[in-house]
């Protein structure tokens, strides 16, 4: 007997292989996307750890400083006063060269005579001489450089290499090629170059600096060793596991990784939606064949398992080629997603997808359970109708309008207790995601009983416009609402999604806009090249630096020096700014009313420090708390004078006045410029002449530019950042489109008889055609319609709740009026198209076999 309901199951799909395919592909592009973002997630992740591994070597230890970094005297204190043999400086950072253009160099200096215990994958070069990096010592230009760097400049052993450094170009000579056997060791080395520790100083901006001490301490050795160490360091540094840095530079894009899988749940919600909406139709299309198997034995149990193994069929199939879709979509967004953790976090060379066998087993989880989740309700269904109601289809119908206002209760109910998770204070991002699926979920229950109130309302109207045909079209929905209302809901779901999603990029980046138009107040801005688009790094030169300053034609300067520190929640950015009082209007502090010309007043007395708003939200601050900053001489506790909006970093900024940096610390470097004009004055003109002084640092990379062009380049880094999203958008259409057609398209095949009694009583073909154009098409504009205002809660919750618990950001909503045109426009477009191929059919089909069923 099961065996019998098996094959009956999926005997009907098979002989509507259009249907198949859709179903199919409905599970396929839900899975793919979902896999595709984890895939382009995990190999950044890899790139990274590879990276990480291999430059950290086999060191168990490391020692860090504040700020500042440590002083090239700590590595003596290491070794002589601890008495950690096993233990080398590294200097490290990045920088670009004219030879790679697009690809930043991983610079790392090291102290030759030091290496053995740590590093041994530097004897694993090819040309140069010798068998170890003692040659780097001889030659204070010599550096080895990755295999893979080579090739991209068409490199050799022997050739040289020019790298911006400092505002100039600094020629390096290559003495050795880095070519490890080891897999991790080559892939981790990809971007790399390695120098002696005072090159790498010049190189970096960093004389006299070291960025940490790496040590190999055995577990016998460790106690004493860091007991020594303790004594011996200077009150700034700490030792930490080695791998605990690398931990907390894939913290930092913890947000960023946590809102991509927000947005592949999303993807996953309206592909189970789709679903739904096949199995709903598979089962309503074959309620006379389940009460026929029913009155002849077969069990609901028996039933229900039919249905259910028709489901992991599906699933199975549609998952499988999900999982490929997923791979070929994983290499495109895995450019995508390396490109926005380059410009926010730091840099990244991504070489490869990795293709973790626990993602591809997560994605076929989901795929499966999501199908088997949306078929339940149908099979159950199916399963306890009694066998003569089932062969009623009025009986359906009654039931499924019945239903409605009970369904759209548990919809409202759904949609309190989804919008109170979300409201909830301090809760994680797990509630607030089961929270959206709630409000998703209730939105998606209100749809029946709001269709079958509108199709009843509109009837009237649309036949004083249309004749007969508009009002049987419009009451047609409603009294065939079992099978209107799975497709209504799964469209509405699918373009509400791409409301939601086009309302919160388009709130984003106005948000954005008008923060830069309010930030960005100087005229002309200078800076070193950098790696990472969302902040300037580096040291001006003091002798480029005082001919930038002697360049005439300006009224004001403002100077910028960041530095990271270790915060609380993470990595974040400490800025000192010597701000001219033209730059005090950049700042737009939370709470407002005026304040901000006190707390700008304090700042430039030294007072105290101002945060960024993702750093107060992640560390619980607030206007009058004090937080403690890292300092030479210890930890310093400071005032917080007021909290400024930031859309520019999430993890965190704490700018405090050159003055009080001063004080605090010994570095006099500065990172970049921002000069103030005249009235009336020309930014190019001045950006002429500072190009003349930098002399030959301006031909090397030096970045001046306009306001207007800063402005330019920092949308870009914004629009790059949302490509992502922008993709999965536009996915989402595709997905929206694919389900109208296979909901419509089956409906109104399914709907072949009923159209056959009415060919019979007399309407003809052309007749036929209209009455079911109208009706697709007035299915689309109630879909299209409902998803408006459904897409609209969707972007005020992934505004305003997901989007400030990732980032901390407080975003403006915008509502584009175009955007949601386009909206109900695709949706009314899609329902339309799908009508044409069963109109056209059913048109030419003669009533007779059509009410055979032939």
């Amino acid at each position: 007997m099961r065996s019998l309901v098996r094959a009956a199951v999926l005997r009907h799909l098979l002989r509507h292989p259009g249907q198949l395919i859709l179903a199919v592909l409905g599970v396929a592009l839900g899975v793919g996307v979902v896999v595709a973002l984890d895939l382009a997630i995990e190999s950044s992740r890899a790139a990274f750890k590879a990276s990480s591994e291999t430059v950290a070597g086999r060191a168990t230890h490391v020692i860090l400083g504040g700020p500042d970094e440590l002083a090239d005297s700590t590595f003596a204190a290491v070794r002589l006063a601890a008495g950690v043999r096993a233990s080398a400086p590294v200097v490290e950072g990045r920088l670009t060269s004219p030879s790679v253009p697009g690809r930043s160099i991983r610079v790392l200096g090291v102290d030759p005579l030091s290496e053995g215990p740590v590093r041994p994958y530097l004897l694993g070069r090819s040309g140069g001489g010798g068998d170890d990096a003692s040659i780097l010592i001889g030659d204070p230009s010599a550096a080895f450089l990755a295999r893979s760097l080579a090739d991209e400049a068409g490199l050799q052993s022997g050739d040289s290499i020019p790298l911006r450094a400092g505002g100039g170009v600094t020629w390096i000579h290559v003495v050795g090629i880095l070519d490890p056997t080891d897999e991790v060791a080559r892939l981790g080395s990809a971007d790399l170059m390695v120098t002696d520790v005072a090159t790498a100083q010049e190189l970096l901006g960093r004389v006299g600096r070291l960025s940490r001490i790496d040590l190999v301490l055995s577990a016998a050795e460790e106690p004493v060793a860091l007991e020594r160490l303790g004594a011996a360091l200077p009150p700034d540094a700490r030792i930490e596991p080695a791998g605990a840095r690398a931990q907390t530079m894939v913290q930092m894009t913890r947000a960023f990784d946590l809102n991509l899988t927000a947005l592949s749940l999303l993807a996953l919600v309206f592909g189970m939606f789709l679903i739904y909406n096949t199995m709903t139709f598979s089962v309503v299309q074959r309620r006379e064949l389940f009460g026929a198997l029913r009155s002849l034995g077969v069990t609901g149990r028996e039933l229900v398992g039919g249905v259910l193994f028709e489901a992991v069929v599906l699933a199975g199939v549609g998952s499988v080629l999900g999982l490929g879709l997923g791979v070929v979509m994983g290499r495109g967004l895995v450019d995508l997603v390396a490109q926005t953790v380059n410009d926010l976090y730091f840099s990244v060379q991504v070489g490869s997808l990795a293709v973790p066998p626990l993602v591809l087993g997560k994605g076929l989880l989901l795929g499966v359970g999501a199908t088997v989740l949306a078929a339940l309700p149908a099979s159950v269904e199916a399963a306890t109708a009694p066998p003569r109601r089932t062969l009623r289809r009025s009986f359906a119908e009654e039931s499924a309008r019945r239903m409605a206002p009970r369904v759209a209760v548990t919809g409202v109910v759904l949609l309190l207790l989804g919008g109170g998770a979300l409201l909830l204070p301090g809760v994680g991002l797990l509630v607030a995601f089961a929270g959206l699926f709630g409000v998703i979920l209730g939105m998606a229950f209100v749809v029946p009983f709001v269709t079958a109130v509108a199709a009843e309302a509109l009837a009237p109207a649309l036949g004083r416009i249309g004749g007969l045909l508009a009002a049987m079209a419009a009451r047609g929905v409603r009294t065939a609402l079992s099978r209107t209302a799975p497709a209504l809901t799964a469209l509405m779901v699918a373009v509400s999604v791409t409301v939601g999603l086009g309302t919160m990029i388009q709130s984003f980046r106005q948000t954005v806009v008008r923060w830069l138009d309010h930030t960005l107040q100087a005229d002309v801005y200078v800076s070193l090249p950098t790696t990472v688009a969302a902040r300037a790094e580096g040291t001006i030169e003091p002798e480029l630096l005082e001919r930038l300053r002697a360049t005439e034609g300006y009224v004001g300067l403002s100077t910028y020096r960041g530095r990271e520190f270790e915060a609380p929640s993470g990595p974040a950015r400490l800025v000192a700014l010597a701000l001219d009082p033209r730059g005090e209007g950049a700042f737009r502090f939370l709470g407002g009313d005026g304040a901000e010309d006190g707390i700008m007043a304090r700042f430039q007395e030294g007072g105290g420090v101002i945060v960024s708003e993702p750093f107060a939200y992640r560390n619980g601050l607030a206007a009058g708390d004090s937080v403690s900053l890292p300092g030479e001489g210890g930890a310093e506790k400071l005032a917080v004078l007021g909290v400024f909006y930031d859309y520019g970093s999430d993890r965190g900024v704490v700018i405090m006045p050159r003055l009080l940096y001063d004080r605090l610390w010994a570095d006099r470097g500065v990172t970049s410029l921002g000069f103030f004009l005249p009235a009336g004055a020309s930014p190019d003109e001045l950006v002429r002449r500072l190009r003349s002084a930098a002399g030959r640092n301006g031909d090397a990379g030096l970045v001046i530019r306009s306001n207007r062009d800063l402005r330019a380049a920092t949308l870009e880094v914004f629009d790059r950042t949302f490509a992502i999203t922008g993709v999965l958008r536009s996915i989402a259409f595709m997905v929206a489109f694919v389900g109208v057609l296979a909901a419509l398209m089956a409906l109104q095949l399914e709907r072949a008889r009923e159209l056959a009694v009415l060919r019979a009583n007399g309407l003809t073909p052309g007749q036929v055609w209209k009455l079911v154009t109208a009706q697709t098409g007035l299915m689309g504009l109630l879909a299209g319609l409902l998803a408006v205002p459904a897409g609209l809660i969707l972007a005020v919750v992934m505004i305003f709740v997901v989007n400030k618990r990732s980032f901390g950001w407080t975003l403006q909503m915008e509502v584009e009026p175009m955007l949601l045109l386009q909206a109900v426009g695709v949706a009314v477009l899609g329902a339309l198209l799908a009508g044409v191929a069963p109109s056209w059919l059913m048109s030419r089909v003669p009533p007779a076999a059509a009410l055979r069923g032939e």
